[in-house]
């Protein structure tokens, strides 16, 4: 398997992608801070993710780089509540994307949960 194929990895990419989209519209005056960190964080999710997999063959590198991955998704949901709280993003559009960072999470969970269906085992 791919770490393309990953689920949380498809997930994690659409997320940035469409915080991406989004943040084009955010003031000049959060360029940098608001809108690089939402951007810096949702990225290196997926990128994070990435590495997991490839680290995969050493348990506790791979549970590491999961938690990783879960942290800097969380810091995403934070930027997603800021943006909301300051009239950046419309209530449906926060829903959408807490929705899919909540899917993200879940799936991170799941993969330190089990490893071994992929490709790694038990710490």
């Amino acid at each position: 398997m791919d770490y393309r194929d990953l689920l949380a990895y498809k997930k994690s990419f659409t997320l940035a992608m469409l915080i991406f989209e989004v943040s084009k519209n955010f003031p000049k005056e959060e360029k940098y801070s608001l809108t690089d960190q939402i951007r810096r964080s949702s990225r290196s999710v997926t990128v994070t993710i990435t590495e997991s997999y490839r680290k995969r063959v050493y348990p506790k590198n791979f549970f590491s780089k999961l938690t990783d991955a879960e942290a800097e998704n969380s810091e995403t949901q934070v930027w997603l509540d800021f943006s909301k709280a300051c009239g950046y993003l419309l209530e449906s559009k926060y829903n959408e994307l807490t929705g899919l960072n909540n899917e993200v999470g879940k799936i991170l969970y799941y993969m330190m949960n089990n490893p071994d269906k992929f490709g790694s085992s038990k710490i």
